[in-house]
């Protein structure tokens, strides 16, 4: 196994001088030195072709001893040193201080075809920035990760990717709702992939130390590398960084937003610099069309997380940043701009991310009044997201009656549909008929392009937690299966025709599948 190592992150940036692998406050520093913890008896389940690729390997890489060695932690790569990131951040509002690479070691950076790849095993053991955990991470939340980052990647979601999936061999203890009743449950790696791993806490860190000589040189060295295209830095650049980064930030959750993710706990430590998503813990897919859903259970009281908020908390989060990078740059106003500029993009993306949703080429006055009410409608009664918007590209404006019976397999409730909101439904069915007519595409033009927008399959909680409790019996079909699947989102596949179809009724309250804690 060849990998072309081109490692920057600790080469250029302070290193923790401290070698010791304990617990600490760390500070002056970008990072800490780890190792990998070893593990007993390592099972490689899956791996992602693409990323294979994407790192210049090859299939037969990914069966040998080597691959399942080093992406499991029990072999570090010659004249790599792995390490821990140090940041801070604001957890659920709160300026939390100190956070790091709790169970994350950054093994190595990639070059292949003139593209920097970093790549870091989740699970593999204590950091400095561990605190209280073990730095391990169990089968169900990894099998959650390593499924969502391909399948986001695929839906044209900004994402960090996953290249493996594997057993360590050991049982880890967990209380996974945080009620008292841990159990051991089986240990697993991922390895995930992106460009850099930053976020905008690494730089809180050091603006909230008053650090601002590290601050400087960690951003100087994120636009050498990242964002090499805005040129030297200098006040202007660092201005320039922070205005891509916001545009970047709100290109992503516009993404989430049409195809139903809720990431479920956005804090600022879990906001990439580059506008990726990052850390799937417990995120969860819209199926009732709901404003007010969150899957996080530690979020159920205030919903910061929910849905309908997503857009508010990133530009809560870009504040929070833009106050970090403040010394670098010393006016307001500049940023001021750039952040009231973030809520004017939102309304106009928005709305056009909307029209392509629903069929629309051109604009017309009208749109932003005919969406409202649709999202009013929507949650008056249990509607499924995923099967409305795909079932809406068969409406035939010919017909305005026929539209209830094209997303009737939407409803959860059809009797509620009948009794209260059936009139509502075929006035909007008429309004939307009516601005049709002013588009010039054929029905089959306006369908194929809908369905390039609107996924026939997403990564449903439910079909998560079916993959979960096979692998936990052993079986790991089903893992392969999904993936497959999600490949494709908006391909029709016949074959797993099974899986477009609404929550089942037992998953409505599982565990798993509507409840999820920051440890799933």
């Amino acid at each position: 196994m060849k990998l072309n190592i081109k490692d920057k992150f600790n080469k250029e940036l302070p290193a923790d001088p401290i070698l010791e692998n304990s617990r600490r406050q760390v500070s002056e520093v970008c990072f800490s030195y780890v190792t990998p913890k070893e593990t007993s008896k390592p099972e490689l389940l899956h791996v992602s072709p693409e990323m294979l690729e994407n790192l210049g390997l090859a299939e037969d890489d990914a069966k040998s001893e080597d691959f399942l060695n080093v992406f499991t932690g029990n072999t570090v790569l010659p004249y790599t040193k792995p390490y821990a990131m140090c940041y801070g951040g604001h957890q659920f509002g709160n300026w939390a201080g100190q956070l790091g690479d709790g169970r994350a070691i950054n093994l190595c950076e990639v070059e292949h075809d003139g593209k920097n790849w970093a790549l870091q095993l989740k699970g593999a053991g204590e950091t400095p920035y561990s605190r209280t955990a073990d730095g391990l991470a169990v089968l169900r939340s990894s099998i959650r990760e390593y499924l969502c980052s391909e399948a986001m990647f695929h839906l044209g979601v900004p994402t960090t990717r996953a290249l493996s999936l594997a057993l360590s061999g050991d049982r880890v203890l967990r209380d996974m709702m945080y009620d008292g009743n841990a159990a051991y449950e089986k240990g697993a790696i991922v390895c995930r992939v992106a460009a850099t791993f930053l976020r905008f806490g690494n730089y809180q860190i050091f603006a909230a130390r008053q650090d601002e000589a590290n601050l400087k040189v960690l951003v100087d060295y994120t636009i050498k590398h990242h964002f090499s295209h805005l040129g030297e830095p200098s006040k202007e650049t660092y201005i320039d960084f922070f205005g891509e980064v916001a545009n970047r930030t709100l290109d992503m959750i516009i993404h989430w937003q049409r195809v139903g993710f809720v990431h479920g706990v956005m804090n600022t430590d879990n906001m990439s610099i580059l506008g990726l998503t990052i850390d799937y813990g417990p995120y969860g897919w819209l199926e009732g069309y709901d404003y007010g859903w969150t899957p996080n259970t530690t979020d159920s009281q205030h919903k910061r997380y929910r849905y309908g908020n997503q857009p508010n908390v990133g530009l809560w989060n870009l504040i929070q940043l833009a106050n970090a990078l403040y010394p670098l740059i010393e006016e307001a106003e500049p940023l001021e701009a750039i952040l009231n500029q973030y809520k004017t993009d939102y309304d106009e993306k928005s709305l056009e991310m909307m029209r392509s949703k629903l069929g629309f080429q051109i604009s017309d006055e009208s749109d932003q009044s005919l969406v409202q009410d649709l999202e009013d409608i929507l949650q008056l009664t249990e509607t499924d997201m995923t099967i409305f918007f795909r079932s809406l590209a068969d409406f035939k404006i010919e017909n305005d009656l026929n539209g209830l019976n094209v997303i009737f397999d939407a409803f959860y409730k059809p009797d509620e549909v009948a009794f209260n909101t059936e009139e509502r439904w075929k006035d909007w069915f008429v309004k939307y008929g009516a601005r049709l007519q002013m588009e010039t595409l054929s029905f089959e033009e306006r369908k194929t392009k809908m369905n390039a927008v609107n996924p026939k399959y997403v990564l449903r909680n439910y079909m998560a937690q079916m993959a979960i409790d096979d692998a936990d019996k052993g079986n790991y079909g089903l893992i392969d299966e999904l993936f497959r699947i999600l490949r494709k989102p908006y391909d029709e596949q016949p074959e797993y025709e099974k899986w477009f179809s609404k929550r089942p009724e037992w998953a409505r309250y599982k565990v798993g599948c509507s409840m999820l804690s920051c440890s799933s």
